[in-house]
């Protein structure tokens, strides 16, 4: 994400919102395995997840493994209707579920094709299926519901969730906000495939995740079909629809596909970080090792679209006009927060640190200003040092500056400690040891010790934990 400082993003879910009316939207949760007969005797998954910073996200007692949406959306009213399939693993023998949904009337929930008993209070939807599921059972359900997306306002003024302005539209989720459009296991911890058709106006394009396998337009009306094999958080979905100019350049020998959309209005910003993006890919692949997806891109809006730049998987979006170090920035999180994701929202450094100091890295190389400079500069800053970076006081603060400069600084201190040589191959090992899974502090600086066969317990004391400016060497 970035900017952060000023800007981002607590939520507060779990509070009652009014429900819309229900229309006919089908969001199909595919789930599959219900044990006949009442043999399994289960108990319900936990409500949530117990985030240290968002105690109400997630639901325990089963794994996603893809979701399936199906989704209508007409830009006039602002209503959403459309159908997802979730397929997932019961961890625990079960009798009933929970999934996150924040502000959609839901119609109808079936487990396996049977009806099942539901309740929504706020942003739980409890499913009850007809027989208990068996630990370790693949098991659908098929959710039907509608209404208007929300647009959440979160506590630092940031929005998130289905942000509306005119005929134009983006999903973003981070941290909670993809609850406001599709229901699903909304934590990071738990990463899945997906496949989503978004279907709009004629004229209009609905950009999403991975790749485009088809487009396709009948009685006015015009649907795009978007892949993502590699498994994805909630939180950096996204679908975003407008009068985009979209353009797919084909993966060559060494290169990945690369599909842009640009809001008409980006002008030669747009033109500059398309005519960029091609080279930042290749000169972080050479930094932090192959590129973790199968595809790439990157989705230019309009300034008012959204506050903030957004790592969204496979094409980060941007509300333009915006910087080349804004993408080099969200390009660095395809790595480190995309592919490597937070177990919780307490890792978030891991995500940010990196992609600031993935911006110093590429300041030296193409402006020749050294790392280091860039590093004396933080250190002088004094909001980076209003809490330690691993343990941000709140969810108000989990995208203040200490996340991002000071994350940063961490990353430099291990660097000067164990040499260039040591500190790129722990990196890029790192890239590829947890390659489309999820990791906290603790798994890092393990790490780290490792492969250095260095204790750097001092050095995580405080540059990571300490609650005062450590001195300079």
């Amino acid at each position: 994400m970035y900017p952060r400082p000023a800007l981002r993003h607590a939520s507060a879910p779990g509070l009652p919102v009014a429900l819309t009316p229900p229309v006919a939207l089908a969001l199909v949760l595919v789930l599959g395995g219900c044990v006949p007969g009442g043999g399994v005797h289960g108990k319900p998954g936990a409500a949530s997840l117990r985030d240290p910073y968002f105690p109400r996200i997630g639901n325990g007692g089963y794994d996603v493994q893809h979701y399936g949406l199906t989704l209508d959306y007409a830009p006039d009213s602002g209503r959403l209707k459309g159908t997802a399939e979730i397929t997932a693993r019961a961890t625990q023998d079960l009798s009933a579920f929970n999934l996150d949904l924040d502000g959609l009337a839901v119609d109808s929930v079936t487990v396996d094709g049977e009806k099942a008993a539901f309740h929504h209070a706020g942003t739980e939807l409890t499913l009850r299926p007809g027989d208990d599921l068996r630990r370790g059972a693949t098991f659908r359900t098929v959710v039907r519901y509608s209404g208007v997306p929300r647009r959440i306002t979160d506590p630092d003024t940031s929005e998130e969730g289905w942000l509306r302005t005119g005929e134009r539209a983006v999903g973003l989720g981070e941290p909670t906000g993809s609850m406001a459009w599709f229901p699903g296991n909304h934590h990071p911890s738990d990463k899945a495939s997906y496949d989503i058709r978004i279907t709009v106006p004629e004229g209009l394009k609905a950009v999403s995740n991975g790749e485009l396998r088809e487009e396709r337009t009948a009685k006015g009306r015009t649907s795009f079909d978007w892949h993502s094999a590699e498994p994805m958080a909630s939180y950096v979905a996204m679908v975003a629809i407008g009068p985009y100019k979209t353009r797919a350049i084909g993966g060559t020998k060494g290169t990945v596909p690369i599909y842009t959309a640009v809001d008409p209005t980006a002008g030669s910003s747009g033109a500059r970080l398309l005519k960029e993006l091609p080279g930042i890919v290749k000169w972080q692949e050479k930094t932090f090792g192959p590129y973790p997806f199968s595809s790439t891109g990157v989705v230019i809006g309009r300034p008012g679209d959204s506050g903030y730049a957004l790592e969204t998987q496979n094409r980060p979006f941007l509300p333009g006009p915006t910087s080349v170090a804004t993408l080099v920035h969200e390009m660095a999180h395809q790595w480190f927060g995309n592919s490597v994701t937070p177990k919780s929202w307490r890792d978030m450094w891991l995500s940010e640190g990196f992609a600031e100091y993935t911006e110093w890295l590429w300041t030296e190389h193409t402006e020749h200003v050294p790392v280091r400079q860039s590093f004396a500069d933080a250190y002088d800053a004094d909001a980076n040092w209003t809490f330690p970076p691993a343990r941000p006081p709140s969810a108000v603060n989990i995208s203040d500056a200490p996340v991002y400069g000071r994350g940063a600084m961490v990353l430099q201190r291990v660097r000067e400690t164990v040499g260039d040589a040591t500190f790129f191959r722990i990196v890029r090992g790192w890239a590829r040891t947890h390659r489309h899974g999820n990791a906290d502090t603790h798994d890092f600086t393990t790490y780290v010790e490792r492969e250095s066969g260095r204790d750097l317990g001092e050095l995580w004391d405080a540059w990571l934990y300490g609650e005062e400016r450590p001195w300079l060497d």
